[in-house]
């Protein structure tokens, strides 16, 4: 049975075909009417007026003022071309109009064709806003919404969605932007009718992904009023090409591959080396040292035996069938060594080379990429410092080794950061599961790896450092499956670059990289870090953190100033400061002196006893109404550092034990000693900081944001 939906495709389908067919990318203004009616895409009454006497008949059907409108497929930014005149009405002044602005469209392109002119009914007035579809080269069809006029320009107060949105998703989106309250009504102006505006930015997101060849959708502007949402001018550019599919591998085949890469039993290192300062050399050393139970089997033509291993002449020697085949030799060796490790039946392949992609050879990361796939090989890089499974007690990487086994899985795009990551852990005592390096990423990325964590009973929170995505919409299905177990951050790197493209509509220079990426990212529940920095603690935080169950956080603090500061955080952070009823107001004046402060915060000054944060403290997490608490202690000699760590610690400890568990940090401001009580307060589950107010809350917020996107407090995605 043939559907309105089949029907108005099948009459796109056809406008587009012909329109392709003169060569043209942009669609007219009448034909991006015909668009809009088949998809039910709400736009004013309107004609094509081909000459002065038509127009004025036209006019005066539609009757009141109109808007006219030149109708050329070769002038795609019609008021550049001064060919658009508003608010006109009666027949003189529309053949003076219709005459005005074809003068002005030959002018400003002598040879352009023009079809005619477009009389359309002027609308009410209303509230300007913007409705756009793009295609973005990470996430493919994305839909955009944000309020028109000089908002949209200047502020770029603009919020995407990956198309097609559902209606809810849609409605979402009017809530999204900074600017969102303008549409419920302010200053006694009438709110707009929500459900036509959502509908709108629906059907858009149909649209585009019902035509992949579509490549723009700008309806600009949309006058959205109490009683509807119409579109004034809706703009249709088609693309040149269309992308490359990237070849898809289903959950069961990047698990089962995953798993060998992860936890081999045997391991071929091609290129391994008795030489100090060769990399086969120390991928060997860290093999045999970082303690992997497994088989080693060196790979040298020239070497008999390396380390104490038998080494053979080539991998097709190897005996059994290794996992994975580690390859530490030069670049243009890669690709005849990578056909015998498809011939053997091997996996996986780590490719630690550089001189790939990244300097330019992007011929010869094609060719090891076709063989792999050939083969039926996954690749790990190239141009990586390898990859660390802790719990399999694999070093597989040039670099130093690490052995601290945990539940974090930290992944890098950058060997740098990559080792920033492996000090950062060192430093701070943080246990990991995995440590992996992508390089080019011409094979394996992130979503592959997000996988296989999400299923990893080993990790319990991932950290990505990130330059791009191969696959943006990958991405999201691996993190949407994931965020529901465990917390997922992401550092975004090249958050500041101009993202903006040259694009043929509003909406297509709106969507800037970055912007599609944090609205995108947030959608699927992950935590989007700011920096380096941030990403770490938030990862080394995460895990320590018990899951909120309620909003309600309470700040006790032994300086008035770290409380003013940690409320701001509070702010900052999206959190909320509990409203203290009476009752508990009264008990927590109870253990304070009279010049102290209840209320939130709860200041108890800084010369009190360890006591009276003990007795705060236990009020804190024995009060159901609590459901967090931020603790700001002041270094004095009445209460030293390490006695208000060990109590805190302790009351913590008795709390859990009883079965009440709730997140708690600390900022402690005082002299060195402070370094070593927040280290003492981090590994018996109090996420604590020294000389900062921003961090501890910071953490806690991301820890919020994670229980949402879980759907663990509520408000989830």
């Amino acid at each position: 049975m043939t559907t309105a939906h089949d029907e108005g495709k099948e009459a796109v389908r056809a406008l587009l075909e012909t329109v392709r067919a003169e060569g043209r990318s942009a669609l007219t203004a009448p034909e991006g009417k015909t668009v809009a009616d088949a998809y039910g895409i709400a736009v004013p009454g309107e004609a094509l007026a081909r000459d002065v006497d038509e127009a004025v008949l036209y006019a005066d059907r539609l009757g009141g003022k109109v808007v006219l409108k030149i109708v050329s497929p070769d002038i795609l930014h019609k008021t550049d071309a001064g060919g658009v005149i508003v608010g006109v009405q009666g027949a003189a002044e529309v053949r003076a109009a219709f005459c005005t602005i074809v003068e002005s469209a030959k002018a400003y392109a002598p040879d352009a064709r023009i079809h005619g002119v477009q009389v359309q009914q002027l609308l009410p007035p209303g509230q300007e806003v913007i409705v756009g579809a793009v295609t973005d080269p990470t996430f493919g069809k994305v839909v955009a919404f944000g309020l028109g006029g000089v908002l949209v320009e200047v502020l770029k107060d603009v919020t995407f969605r990956l198309a097609p949105v559902t209606a809810d998703e849609a409605t979402s989106m009017l809530d999204s932007i900074r600017a969102a309250e303008i549409l419920r009504g302010v200053r006694g102006a009438p709110a707009v009718d929500r459900w036509a505006l959502a509908e709108q930015i629906r059907r858009v997101s149909q649209l585009v992904s019902d035509f992949p060849e579509i490549a723009e959708v700008d309806l600009n502007p949309v006058i959205a009023t109490p009683d509807g949402a119409v579109a004034a001018d809706i703009r249709v550019i088609l693309a040149d090409e269309q992308p490359v599919e990237r070849r898809k591998y289903s959950r069961e085949e990047i698990l089962t591959s995953m798993r060998r890469l992860m936890k081999p039993q045997s391991v071929s290192v091609i290129g391994a080396s008795n030489e100090q300062g060769k990399i086969g050399n120390s991928v060997m050393r860290n093999l045999i040292d970082g303690g992997f139970s497994g088989e080693i089997h060196p790979v040298n033509p020239k070497a008999d035996d390396i380390q104490g291993r038998k080494a053979y002449k080539s991998v097709m020697d190897v005996p059994g069938e290794p996992d994975v085949a580690i390859f530490a030799i030069p670049a243009k060796f890669v690709a005849s060594a990578l056909e015998e490790v498809g011939r053997k039946g091997i996996p996986n392949a780590v490719l630690i080379p550089s001189g790939f992609a990244e300097t330019g050879e992007h011929a010869l990361q094609a060719e090891i990429v076709e063989i792999a796939e050939r083969h039926g090989i996954r690749l790990l890089g190239p141009n990586i410092y390898g990859y660390y499974s802790t719990w399999q007690d694999l070093c597989a990487t040039f670099c130093t080794p690490y052995d601290v086994k945990g539940g974090v899985a930290l992944t890098s795009q950058s060997g740098g950061i990559g080792m920033a990551i492996l000090g950062f852990a060192r430093t701070t005592k943080t246990g990991v599961s995995a440590i992996v390096g992508l390089g080019n990423k011409s094979d394996l990325d992130e979503d592959d790896l997000l996988t296989w964590f999400g299923e990893d009973p080993n990790t319990d929170c991932i950290a990505m450092h990130l330059e791009d995505l191969k696959d943006g919409r990958a991405f999201v299905e691996a993190a949407r499956a994931t965020v529901p177990k465990k917390p997922v951050v992401v550092l975004k790197a090249g958050r500041t670059a101009a993202g903006a493209k040259a694009a043929g509509s509003h909406t297509g220079a709106l969507a800037g990289d970055d912007a599609v990426y944090d609205d995108i990212l947030r959608q699927s529940g992950v935590i989007r870090a700011p920096g380096l920095n941030e990403m770490l603690e938030y990862a080394r935080a995460l895990p320590v953190l018990p899951t909120p169950t309620g909003d309600n956080v309470v700040i006790i603090t032994g300086a008035g100033g770290s409380g003013v500061l940690l409320s701001d955080a509070i702010v900052d952070n999206g959190l909320r400061l509990m409203e203290i009823p009476d009752d508990l107001d009264a008990a927590f004046k109870a253990f304070i002196p009279p010049f102290g402060a209840a209320g939130n915060p709860i200041d108890i000054t800084g010369g009190e006893p360890p006591s009276t944060y003990e007795a705060t403290i236990r009020l804190g997490l024995e009060d159901p109404r609590i459901h967090a608490l931020v603790l700001g202690y002041w270094h004095t000699i009445v209460t030293p550092p390490m006695v208000f760590a060990e109590l805190t610690a302790r009351v913590v400890e008795e709390f859990r034990a009883r079965g009440i568990e709730k997140p708690v940090v600390a900022s402690l401001a005082g002299d060195v000693e402070v370094e070593e009580a927040c280290q003492y307060l981090f590994e018996r589950g109090v996420v604590a900081y020294p000389y900062t107010t921003e961090k501890p809350v910071a953490a806690l917020g991301a820890k919020y944001r994670w229980a949402r996107a879980a759907g663990l407090l509520g408000g989830g995605r």
